[in-house]
């Protein structure tokens, strides 16, 4: 049999597309598969297809596990699509073989139609090119496959199985393959290391999958055929040790076999595998619903619904499942879909912290960090949380952590109504209290002389910082400005820093935005309910960012955009031409987040590309953007970040917005 097994396996770590993709351990997981097949397994090097795009050099790895494997490292290619289809649809269906493996480690994303789409080591934004494997499978099952090859066939998948980005920019297009008439007797067993929905796990430390781990465990010093034929008591002992850490509120990640046979031809799927289910949380009673019945009644979603939803899971001693945003939209739904979930080791049902949080955000005053400025309502919540408690014999909740809070500097700039030169400025403080620190006193000054003071006011600051206030230091600085004022380089704005009358740019030190809420008066429900539905689903929600391109640009984008109340931030390419445009349609739709190239433009990759600090691709952690712009910033003082520094982030809260009396 091992004569007659061949293999495709590949391992991508690194992607075209952009670094944050990139990720360690697949190219290792990849090599100890096929160190399994070559060694234990007996089957001939030359019966493997191995696809590697490693993070380090290919040296680096170890190619010793057998003489096979050895062999390999003069045979391998780059994990390309066109490595991956040459492989799967033109090499091996020529082979005589029995038993086809397909090994597949990096990242995995869905489809619309539910298929499962890997990205290649080539993906890039215009192009994710990919392996559709559910359709490959498909073509395997057909005609187009010799007849009496292949009988048997395994897919064994190390990879997220979460929802594809929608965004434009994330292009993965259509991959199918056809293929002919179905060929009766073909068994394909599917053993993926995740359910859809749910994020497989990577130890970056040991550069190994967990999936991977589990997977080689099993197999061990197996041969082809033992590991073939155990191969379904093998998945279903790893279903079980992942369930295990799922009851002991270690993680989500479920492996899942998706398979219509076993390879006796008997139904074989991992629901209801073994009995009774785990022991869940305590769910909660008739009481405890008609109780949130009437304290969510008329409620809409508050601002900080998701941030109660995924605390809930860390209170309880769980993982917090992957989705974009929150699973519902109203309040009772939320709690619904957190009542149906396995809770972790307290017995704690995941309703109560969600409400215990939303609980201590209603009581702090509104205009305060995090706060709700309900306190009837707090009071309220807080007594249906003990009264759960007590009557569900349920144990202590430790307290919600506090908002973070940092103060914020605002400088508000207008053009003097009789049209002189200069500018009328004002510079308060936010913090613990809200105080003005600096004025021009009705006389219209330069933009340096509103540096200088600037620089003024944060050394005094620096200098006498308050002992008995819970702010730290000025965190961000927002200018808010006249229309024709946004896309000036206020982040270049040269501060003293060091000795030697050395100056770094404003942008480097601290987080700074701009604003614009005077030119909002006419589109002030757009721009509000934009921002709430954005922090209300933390800003994770998949329609929250738009990329906008040139063509885009268009004289009725702005009312495309305030159209619903997703996208509440946009991400611009535009030209140097339509730049104008483009923060005019930010404006008039209500836009309260946008980033857009000062000058016009787009950096390589593209601005989702450079602003997402996750290893994963799609749009950017939206609410950590003045952070990350201001990361962007330091990394292209570096020159890690081309054109970073002619970043603009509109960042405009309605929330934390003084009408105050006009300056002129």
């Amino acid at each position: 049999m091992p004569r007659r097994t061949f293999a495709l396996v590949a391992g991508v770590e690194r992607y075209e597309i952009s670094h944050h993709w990139n990720l360690r351990g697949p190219a290792r997981d990849a090599l100890r598969f096929a160190g399994w097949l070559t060694g234990p397994g007996e089957v001939p090097a030359a019966n493997v297809r191995l696809l590697l795009s490693p993070l380090d050099d290919p040296d680096r790895l170890d190619w010793h596990a057998s003489p096979g494997l050895a062999a390999l490292r003069e045979t391998y290619r780059p994990a390309t699509e066109q490595n991956a289809k040459s492989a799967l649809i033109d090499e091996l269906p020529r082979c005589d073989g029995d038993l086809l493996w397909i090994f597949w480690a990096g990242h995995g994303y869905l489809g619309r139609g539910r298929e499962l789409m890997l990205p290649c080591a080539d993906a890039r934004p215009g192009q994710i090119r990919h392996l559709n494997l559910d359709s490959v499978l498909r073509w395997w099952t057909t005609d187009l496959v010799k007849h009496r090859q292949f009988p048997l066939q395994a897919a064994l998948v190390d990879a997220c199985r979460v929802d594809a980005p929608r965004d434009s920019r994330w292009n993965f297009g259509s991959n199918d393959y056809g293929g002919g008439a179905t060929v009766p007797g073909r068994r394909q067993f599917r053993l993926y290391a995740s359910r859809e929905g749910e994020a497989a796990q990577n130890d970056a430390e040991r550069g190994a999958g967990r999936f991977t781990e589990a997977l080689l465990g099993e197999l061990g010093d197996r041969s082809v055929r033992e590991g073939v034929t155990a191969l379904p008591q093998a998945a279903r002992r790893i279903h079980r040790a992942f369930q295990e850490l799922r009851e002991r509120g270690e993680g989500w990640q479920l492996p899942q076999f998706i398979v219509d046979r076993d390879w006796d031809a008997a139904s074989f799927l991992d629901d209801g595998l073994y009995g009774p289910p785990p022991p869940r949380a305590a769910r909660l009673d008739q009481a405890g619903w008609d109780g949130l019945g009437g304290l969510f009644e008329g409620r809409e979603l508050p601002r900080c619904a998701y941030e109660a939803y995924a605390w809930a899971f860390k209170a309880a001693g769980c993982t917090t499942p992957v989705h974009d945003g929150l699973p519902a939209d109203s309040l009772l739904d939320v709690v619904w879909d957190l009542d149906e979930r396995q809770g972790g080791r307290s017995g704690m049902p995941l309703a109560v912290p969600f409400v215990h949080y939303l609980a201590d955000r209603a009581a702090r005053p509104r205009g305060t960090p995090g706060g709700l400025g309900d306190p009837a309502w707090a009071d309220r919540l807080a007594q249906w949380v003990r009264a759960t408690r007590e009557r569900l014999a349920l144990p202590v909740l430790r307290p919600p952590p506090a908002p973070a809070r940092h103060a914020v500097l605002h400088v508000r700039l207008e053009s003097p109504a009789g049209g002189e030169d200069g500018l009328l400025a004002r510079m308060w403080l936010r913090g613990e209290r809200t105080r003005q620190i600096w004025e021009s006193e009705g006389s219209p000054v330069t933009p340096a002389a509103v540096r200088a003071a600037l620089v003024r006011q944060l050394a005094l600051l620096g200098a006498e910082p308050d002992p008995g206030s819970p702010y730290g230091g000025v965190a961000r600085i927002e200018f808010h400005v006249p229309y024709e004022m946004l896309e000036t380089d206020f982040d270049q704005w040269p501060v003293p820093r060091g000795p030697a009358g050395r100056t770094r740019p404003l942008g480097m030190l601290y987080e700074v935005v701009v604003r614009c809420p005077q030119e909002r008066e006419d589109t002030r429900t757009e721009w509000r309910a934009k921002w709430r539905w954005m922090h209300t689903q933390g800003g994770r929600h998949r329609d929250t960012v738009r990329v906008v391109e040139d063509p885009e640009v268009t004289d009725a984008l702005g009312v495309q955009l305030g159209a619903r109340t997703a996208p509440a931030c946009v991400l611009g390419h535009a030209s140097a031409a339509r730049t104008d445009a483009l923060q005019e349609a930010l404006l008039e739709g209500g836009v309260p987040v946008a980033v857009w190239r000062r000058g016009g433009g787009a950096p390589a990759g593209g601005l989702p590309a450079l602003l997402s600090p996750e290893a994963l691709p799609g749009a950017p952690a939206v609410l950590g953007l003045p952070a990350r712009v201001r990361e962007v910033r330091r990394a292209a003082a570096g020159g890690a970040a081309e054109g970073a520094d002619r970043l603009v982030l509109l960042w405009d809260d309605p929330d934390d917005t003084i009408d105050l009396r006009s300056l002129a």
